[in-house]
């Protein structure tokens, strides 16, 4: 199978910051997510940025309509998922969903906890909305790359991302083994691309 062959997937990006999103400081959630995402997949990505404050039913409503609208497959959320007053994107994100899927957290703070102890702390959820999977990853650069790609001792995240997606209806996902090694049982692959 050739690169052009490849499915195309809309991937929703979102970073959920008061300060961010007022311009008190740069985003850097969203650069993050495109980056990591553009290493690390095959497929020819459409990425539909938001960048939002920490406001309940404004975060639903952006993941909604990047579901609902925009059809996205993937929606990638960064920011919100801490234990302040202000941190609602999980409280945001499970009011949108048909089904959640508590592996993704349980497995990102497995990872967090190889690096920092405060992984406790937080709280991200992964759902399943229509035929689009929604996570949200930690707000720092750093984290979100290594919830995704994991640790010598943890697999990140991302490995099960493609089959998921592969089993709610989306696109066939295929990643660079360098950056991130997507698993799928035997049944469910593809021939590979070069």
């Amino acid at each position: 199978m050739s690169e052009a062959a490849l499915d195309k997937v809309r991937i929703g990006i979102v970073s959920i910051s008061d300060r961010a999103s007022s311009g008190v400081y740069e985003d850097k959630g969203l650069p993050a997510l495109q980056d990591w995402l553009t290493r690390a997949l095959k497929n020819p990505i459409e990425f539909v940025p938001r960048l939002i404050p920490d406001e309940q039913a404004g975060i639903s409503a952006a993941l909604i309509e990047l579901v609902d609208q925009q059809h996205c497959s993937l929606v990638l959320t960064t920011g919100g998922t801490g234990p302040a007053p202000r941190d609602v994107t999980p409280e945001a994100t499970l009011a949108v969903a048909d089904r959640e899927m508590p592996g993704f957290g349980e497995q990102m703070r497995q990872i967090s906890l190889h690096f920092v102890p405060t992984a406790i702390l937080s709280r991200q959820v992964a759902v399943i909305r229509g035929q689009a999977l929604i996570i949200n990853l930690p707000g720092q650069p750093k984290a979100i790359a290594e919830t995704l790609s994991g640790h010598e001792k943890a697999s990140g995240i991302f490995a099960a991302v493609p089959y998921c997606v592969d089993l709610i209806g989306g696109p066939y996902l295929e990643t660079r083994d360098e950056v991130c090694q997507a698993f799928r049982p035997k049944s469910a692959q593809r021939p590979r691309t070069a």
